[in-house]
């Protein structure tokens, strides 16, 4: 009598549900009309600014830096488009909140699986566009602007945004997590972030608060910072952003769905 082959063993992959929320997620972002409305709506305003800045310079002569340009439009991306990122991001899990638990939590995936894949696909959409239309914008400004940009300090204002932005994008999604409504996260995200950032920029100088970085990048672009204040700005916007998914991941964990 044959002995009946043994079966190989078969793999388990943990993290197969992360990886299946995180690529649902972020094709369904892709194709959001928020996430859409927020490229096309910056990609008009440069290219607009930017035909105006060369008809000056082709037209009346005025030298127009590229790093001006490039700051300014840096500048708007945060203070322009919050409201759509922050859209964005809050609604990502409130909104699928009446039909979680049947259709996604009741198969095997752990909350945690879930929460990181929503946040990391959110992170990937926003910072993969915004470091996408920043790098045109330099590319652009390079022909047609007069030149006066140092890469390093491309490179140093580019990272300065991204974080500030990866602080936004997580506080959203963590929001989303607590908050039943997405309206209601929205106006409480809102109101949090602009308090903060103004509550930041009444400290003493020697701080680097959001709103000084965002008026000294024309002097970054050009190579002239302080890589120390920089890098304290970026290790307190990853500690803020991990701060959030710990809070998030936590309340998410243990309320009903």
């Amino acid at each position: 009598m044959e002995a009946s082959p043994s079966n190989p063993p078969v793999r388990i992959h943990r993290w197969l549900p992360y990886w299946a929320v995180f690529q649902a997620d972020l094709m369904q972002t892709l194709r959001s009309w928020v996430y859409r409305t927020w490229v096309l709506m910056s990609l008009v305003a440069a290219l607009g600014y930017l035909l105006y800045r060369v008809g000056a310079y082709r037209e009346a002569g005025i030298v127009q830096p590229a790093s001006d340009l490039i700051s300014d439009l840096l500048r708007w991306t945060i203070v322009g488009s919050i409201t759509l990122i922050i859209v964005l991001t809050v609604s990502c899990i409130s909104s699928e909140r009446g039909s979680m638990a049947d259709s996604i939590l009741s198969r095997g995936i752990s909350r945690y699986q879930y929460f990181l894949g929503k946040w990391h696909a959110r992170l990937t959409a926003v910072l993969g566009g915004f470091l996408l239309m920043g790098c045109l914008w330099l590319a652009a400004s390079y022909f047609l602007l007069h030149e006066d940009l140092s890469l390093d300090g491309a490179a140093v204002a580019l990272g300065t945004v991204a974080a500030l932005l990866a602080t936004v994008v997580s506080w959203g999604v963590a929001v989303s997590a607590i908050s039943n409504s997405s309206l209601l996260g929205v106006a409480f995200l809102w109101i949090c972030l602009y308090g903060a950032s103004s509550l930041l920029s009444l400290l003493p100088p020697r701080f680097a608060s959001p709103e000084r970085m965002l008026h000294s990048l024309p002097w970054v672009l050009r190579g002239s910072y302080d890589l120390a204040s920089h890098g304290r700005v970026l290790l307190w916007a990853v500690l803020a952003s991990c701060l959030a998914a710990g809070v998030g991941m936590w309340y998410f964990s243990r309320r009903d769905v």
